[in-house]
């Protein structure tokens, strides 16, 4: 009798380290290769981003998969997860792409340039957007007024964070810029950002929740709300303006 009852308990037992591997493997399928959160810390995207705000990043965006996912790259507006290459406490960075490769740039008196070819002339990017009162049309290199000129390589990206003011990103190289360069590379890019879920600690957020808009208060900066923004997260722009 206890051979007939150990086969039952040993094919449960069977079944369920089986499935759990396999709910592992997908969990480490998908945090890989698809989607992950991801909390941000800082306020250098204010005010698309805030502090202790939750996103998911994805990975796909950018793989190459022959026959299954063709590649994409980096486009304009994009907000994007990196590797700086600065140190081990400064794993990730999170800014937005501005430029792209073999695009010639002017930062001037507050504003940022393309180069069109076309014209030979500079034509400003409108940011209104994603740039707040404080940082729309004032972006300068180190509060310089003059001109700085960046030609981006044909493997190069030049981001930015949202909040220019306070924030230190390919302008000055993102430290400094005596051993590196104001650029980065497709391979340094390991997510995209694809929603904002906003401000989700519940331990801390139950009381400040309010229900009748769903948002909650934001725990360092008592006049923020932070509302989830789901799709409607800025983490991409298709329709720059330019003016000369």
């Amino acid at each position: 009798m206890a051979t007939k009852e150990m086969k039952p308990f040993l094919k449960e037992t069977f079944d369920f380290v089986r499935d759990l591997i396999i709910i592992i493997l997908i969990v480490i399928f998908v945090r890989s290769y698809l989607f992950m959160p991801f909390q941000i810390n800082g306020q250098s995207m204010y005010d698309s981003y805030y502090d202790k705000q939750f996103i998911i990043v994805d990975r796909f965006s950018y793989l190459d998969i022959p026959l299954v996912w063709k590649e994409s790259f980096p486009d304009r507006g994009d907000v994007v997860v990196f590797r700086p290459g600065i140190d081990k406490d400064k794993e990730y960075f999170i800014k937005r792409v501005i430029w792209l490769p073999w695009e010639t740039i002017k930062i001037e008196n507050g504003r940022v340039y393309l180069l069109d070819d076309e014209s030979g002339e500079y034509l400003e990017i409108q940011e209104w957007d994603y740039l707040d009162d404080n940082n729309d049309k004032k972006t300068y290199v180190r509060w310089s007024q003059w001109k700085k000129v960046f030609e981006i390589p044909d493997d190069g990206y030049f981001v930015m964070w949202d909040n220019r003011n306070a924030s230190t990103d390919a302008r000055t190289c993102f430290s400094s810029c005596s051993s590196r360069t104001s650029f980065i590379t497709k391979d340094n890019i390991i997510w995209k950002v694809w929603v904002d879920l906003g401000y989700f600690n519940l331990v801390e957020s139950i009381y400040p929740f309010k229900l009748w808009n769903l948002s909650f208060s934001h725990p360092t900066i008592s006049w923020i709300d932070t509302t989830p923004k789901w799709f409607s997260s800025p983490w991409e722009y298709d329709d720059y303006q330019f003016t000369q």
